[in-house]
């Protein structure tokens, strides 16, 4: 779902814990300073039939995604997703799969990476200025 506001962002920010609602303010408000008026978007996890098939996703900016049969559409172009092993922070509209790993493994900090996700426990684990400089990247895609 599209958002006008960030109204439901930060409702669901606040639902969060201390500390992981502590840290998502962190990332919310590091990604609004690099792109204050980015498209926002709220994700509740849930598909058509109000299954959850997913974690809820905070998005931030757009892109189009490539599906199959040569369609696309449009989605976020950074999603953050708080979830039992800490936060995860999507890149959409990669062309290379190895990109991240190729360019952040060894700058990040103390992160998983994989095609398009970065992982990590807390905060504290890895480098902000290394994460603020690959956001900046991304948005400056758009």
């Amino acid at each position: 779902m599209k958002l006008d506001s960030s109204k439901l962002l930060l409702n669901f920010i606040n639902l969060q814990e201390v500390k992981l609602r502590e840290e998502l303010y962190i990332l919310h408000e590091l990604i609004m300073r690099i792109k204050p008026h980015a498209q926002l978007w709220f994700f509740d996890g849930k598909n058509e039939s109000g299954k959850i098939v997913t974690n809820p996703n905070m998005g931030y900016g757009a892109c189009m995604l490539k599906q199959a049969a040569n369609k696309s559409r449009e989605f976020y172009r950074i999603g953050i997703s708080p979830n039992l092993q800490g936060i995860s922070i999507y890149i959409f509209g990669l062309e290379d799969k190895t990109y991240l790993n190729q360019h952040y493994k060894d700058k990040i900090g103390k992160a998983k990476i994989t095609g398009y996700c970065i992982k990590f426990k807390s905060l504290k684990d890895i480098n902000l200025e290394v994460l603020q400089s690959l956001l900046e990247t991304e948005f400056n895609k758009e």
